[in-house]
């Protein structure tokens, strides 16, 4: 438990003991103090912490609130808390003020724990598995699969760091009509390369990605499948491609920082009879009915807008049913506490499909979630660009990396919440400048290892502080530093509760723009050698904590710029 946390806590136990002491001394009557919130008011000079305990105690206590808190406050005892004073304010809210020993834990702590700062057990190790990505195999990601990819990766690293086993899950979707249309554009190609007047569908993968596999295998096996079946034909060019496509998916996303855990295919699901068993499950559950020659799920009696086809009428499984298979893997096969999908908005009448199928089958459905993520829109000049400045491609995942820096796409993509629409600046990512934001970030950590060379230099080293020095810490601009770099464990928490990896990213600018700003106002190395070390220790707990995050989010830390 971090010392914010350690010091909410006991505050809490000392209102609770200060009670039960007024009503021994019948100052109180007999009654059970009702729950109350300890929390840190928007303005601090209000207090650090501030509680509601004597207004929601009213009725049970039958007094005036600002009554009960004169009570409680006569009553109170504050040792061991971190907290030296309190003031009433209105009707009875009751402020609290960190003692100088708060901030000097916090650092003690931030430099005990070192790279684990900010890390805590609040999961309780249970198992999560997030899907992000899985992008289909069958063509190049694009730029929407890159911001999947950073706040999927992203999150997942905030609910390990918040006490979860995270794992990284893809999903290949190599089977269904997506890979029957992959056949029939790499047959065509491959066919018009022997012959004249074969046309690709409209409907077909136009990419050059395709045209490239199909002269590629030629290459490869001449004109062998030319006069094979067209069944023969298209399972070689499939045996051929999609490998080849699936190994280029694994590639770019590691260039991206990304490594999954698993890479889940779903003909695994048919070739186990996963698929069919879940049709049969939902049919003898007494959950399906005929219509038309196709199975169709009562879905609407388990939260569904409207019922849906499981089985077509020529016997193939609609795309719904392998999903659903998926997801029972996942949480009954597999015994995941969690399973937690990143996918696109257009998604959004997808889930409760997918919600009523599992919670007709027995699981609870509120263990699966669902990140839904807006659309982004690339900008240059001010204006919506969607091709490549290098290359004049369309600009997918891999010509965007080519474009901008890693560091600088992973840290944009979690700017903004999932659920938001997002412009990125490809001008702006680039720019060396206060105004970019990862910039600005690192900035403010090649800034701290510079000081900390620069006293180096001048023999001046850090020391264990005394509670002496962490005292001398009274300038605004420390104390709002300190109070931030404190509440990073509780951010972690909050993001891993709302799904929201962006909460973090806004933190860690919070920091940086804090220390900018302590820096300018306080100088580092002064005739004061206790103040001295306390602002180094200050320095160097900002840099792990800087350090920290960037390393959650697979973004360098540099040591200059």
């Amino acid at each position: 438990m971090s010392t914010a946390a350690k010091t909410v806590s006991s505050l809490k136990q000392a209102i609770q003991d200060a009670v039960e002491k007024a009503i021994s001394q019948e100052l109180l009557p007999q009654a059970e103090l009702p729950n109350f919130t300890i929390e840190t008011p928007a303005d601090r000079s209000h207090g650090d912490l501030a509680t509601n305990a004597a207004m929601v105690s009213a009725r049970a206590f039958q007094l005036a609130p600002r009554k009960i808190a004169e009570i409680i406050t006569a009553n109170i005892d504050l040792d061991g808390t971190n907290l030296s004073r309190f003031e009433i304010a209105g009707p009875g809210f009751i402020n609290f003020f960190y003692d100088p020993s708060y901030y000097a834990a916090v650092l003690d702590e931030i430099k005990e724990q070192d790279k684990n700062y900010g890390r805590s057990d609040y999961g309780k190790g249970k198992k999560v598995l997030v899907e992000f990505v899985s992008a289909n195999p069958t063509g190049p990601m694009h730029v929407g699969n890159a911001r999947g990819g950073a706040i999927g990766d992203s999150l997942a690293s905030v609910l390990d760091a918040a006490g979860f086993q995270a794992s990284r899950e893809f999903y290949v979707n190599d089977a269904g009509n997506q890979i029957e249309k992959f056949a029939t554009s790499l047959e065509i190609r491959y066919l018009q390369l022997y012959q004249e007047g074969i046309e690709l569908p409209e409907d077909a993968y136009h990419g050059q990605d395709i045209i490239d596999h199909a002269k590629n295998f030629a290459a490869a096996y001449g004109d062998k499948y030319v006069n094979t079946s067209s069944e023969e034909r298209r399972k070689a060019l499939v045996e051929y491609a999609l490998p080849l496509n699936i190994q280029g998916l694994e590639r770019d996303l590691l260039k991206y920082r990304i490594k999954y855990d698993r890479w889940f295919r779903e003909s695994t699901l048919h070739n186990s009879g996963a698929v069919k068993n879940i049709v049969d499950l939902l049919k003898e559950k007494g959950h399906t009915y005929e219509q038309e020659g196709a199975i169709w799920f009562k879905a609407t009696e388990f939260g569904a807008d409207k019922d849906f086809v499981l089985v077509r009428s020529n016997g193939i499984p609609t795309y719904v049913v392998p999903d659903i298979a998926y997801h029972y893997d996942k949480l009954v096969t597999r015994g995941y506490d969690k399973a937690i999908d990143v996918l696109g908005a257009d998604h959004h009448g997808y889930v409760p499909r997918l919600k009523a199928a599992l919670t007709a089958l027995g699981v609870d459905a509120s263990r699966l979630d669902v990140v839904l993520m807006q659309m982004v829109r690339l900008l240059s000049n001010g204006e919506i660009i969607k091709v490549s400045k290098r290359s004049g491609k369309a600009i997918t995942l891999v010509t965007l990396l080519d474009e901008i820096p890693i560091d600088a796409a992973r840290f944009f993509f979690n700017l903004r919440e999932a659920n938001s629409h997002f412009e990125f600046d490809l001008d702006l990512a680039i720019e060396k400048s206060s105004q970019n934001p990862v910039y600005y970030v690192q900035y403010a950590h090649a800034r701290i290892c510079s000081i900390l060379k620069k006293l180096t230099e001048e023999n001046i080293t850090l020391r264990d502080c005394t509670a002496e020095d962490y005292a001398l810490l009274t300038a605004p601009e420390e104390i709002e530093l300190i109070n931030k770099l404190a509440a990073f464990s509780d951010e972690i928490i909050l993001a891993a509760k709302e799904y929201d990896p962006s909460r973090i990213t806004r933190y860690v600018l919070d920091v940086a723009t804090l220390f900018h700003k302590f820096y300018n106002a306080c100088r580092v190395n002064n005739d004061n050698e206790g103040l001295t070390q306390a602002r180094l220790a200050l320095c160097l707990s900002t840099r792990t904590v800087i350090a920290n995050v960037l390393a959650m989010f697979k973004i360098t830390a540099p040591e200059s710029m």
